[in-house]
């Protein structure tokens, strides 16, 4: 496991202990005597690993969109057309580029 996995990881699970510890103080505070400071302090708190796991899952995130694989697939066919224009057997190069493809998705990363 690499280390920014690792650490994705790390901060995935404080925040979940931040929301259960959050929510449970809220709950507590708000039973034991209607303490609003407590109350607000632990939903802070629970607000705050909510948008820390936002900005995780947003930066850690290598899904592309849509259009920039639209965008790759138009260049690799561009490119696989100047071979075959220059002389190259069309069957041949679509078969290296398949080949090429599934040893990428199987090469970790």
């Amino acid at each position: 496991m690499s280390t920014s996995l690792a650490s994705v990881r790390l901060i995935r699970a404080v925040c979940v202990l931040c929301f259960i510890g959050g929510i449970a103080g809220m709950i507590v505070a708000s039973l034991a005597d209607n303490n609003i400071e407590a109350v607000l302090a632990a939903g802070i708190i629970t607000a705050m690993a909510a948008l820390v796991l936002l900005a995780v899952s947003t930066v850690t995130t290598t899904r592309r969109t849509a259009e920039f694989d639209e965008a790759d697939a138009e260049i690799l066919e561009h490119g696989i057309r100047r071979v075959v224009d220059s002389g190259a057997d069309e069957t041949a190069v679509r078969d290296l580029v398949r080949r090429a493809i599934t040893l990428g998705r199987r090469t970790p990363e």
